[in-house]
């Protein structure tokens, strides 16, 4: 259903407690995947038929949490922004005294309203080398086009990331490895073989695949708000200009959180 529908995450309902009980992402798939690799390769077929209530009762290692994290549609948008900068969660549904879901906001249409309508747009115009936000050096987990996908899903799970900038010897930026990507594995039918190179894993992208959004030092908040009014942006990484050094990684996550300090 999230592949017909081009999502990568869903609420999930009881219909027993008859009220919100989660939300499913690519990272269940993620972990789900990475237990059958590790454990026994032979019942990779039950990733397509096993039902999600079944994943807690016999998969409880690998759940993430039902999260029961959500806020009230009255919230404010600072609110929202607030959490989502905090925990790092990329959607939270609206979710009412009855439990019932109202609706889901993500990270990505939340800052496409502040780019909208934000009117300190001086405050935005400092260069990302003055801002300091982002993540940058050693600590961001890279990947070779000749790297396995399993060894770049691990990484996501161990290090709860969900991107890795592909590099080639030079340390220079050629492509990005996404945890979306791994929805496409699925509708490929790749996920069987986890040892295939990222080069082939990134070949399963659907032809409408937005590309890699780039910035650099020199830009700002304000350019890089000029680009989430225009295209889905969900994180860029930071080269240098000319050679297309990678410098780091920027999120959303981070842009929030710099955000509700103002």
């Amino acid at each position: 259903m999230l592949i017909q529908n081009g999502i990568v995450s869903a609420p999930l309902w009881s219909s027993k407690k008859q009220e919100y009980a989660g939300m499913l992402t690519v990272s269940d798939f993620i972990n789900l995947i990475q237990y059958y690799y590790y454990t026994n390769s032979c019942a990779y077929g039950e990733i397509e038929t096993i039902q999600i209530s079944q994943l807690k009762d016999k998969h409880h290692q690998i759940w993430v949490n039902q999260q029961n994290d959500s806020i009230h549609p009255m919230s404010s948008l600072y609110e929202a922004a607030l959490f989502m900068s905090k925990t790092r969660a990329h959607r939270i549904p609206l979710v009412i005294q009855n439990r019932e879901i109202i609706s889901v906001i993500t990270q990505y249409r939340l800052l496409k309203f502040i780019a909208n309508n934000f009117k300190r747009t001086e405050v935005l115009k400092v260069p990302l080398s003055e801002l300091k936000i982002g993540t940058y050096g050693s600590r961001v987990a890279t990947a070779y086009m000749t790297t396995p996908v399993i060894d770049v899903i691990t990484a996501f799970a161990r290090e709860n990331i969900s991107a890795a900038p592909i590099i080639d010897e030079k340390g220079a930026v050629l492509n990005l490895y996404d945890t979306v990507d791994v929805m496409s594995l699925i509708i490929s039918e790749k996920y069987t073989n986890l040892d295939l190179p990222v080069q082939e894993a990134i070949e399963s992208r659907p032809e409408d695949f937005p590309g890699v959004c780039t910035c650099t030092l020199n830009d700002t908040l304000y350019s890089i708000f000029t680009e989430i009014r225009k295209k889905r942006v969900y994180r860029l990484v930071v080269i240098e200009p000319n050679t297309r050094q990678l410098i780091g990684l920027l999120s959303l996550s981070d842009i929030l959180g710099h955000l509700v300090t103002l």
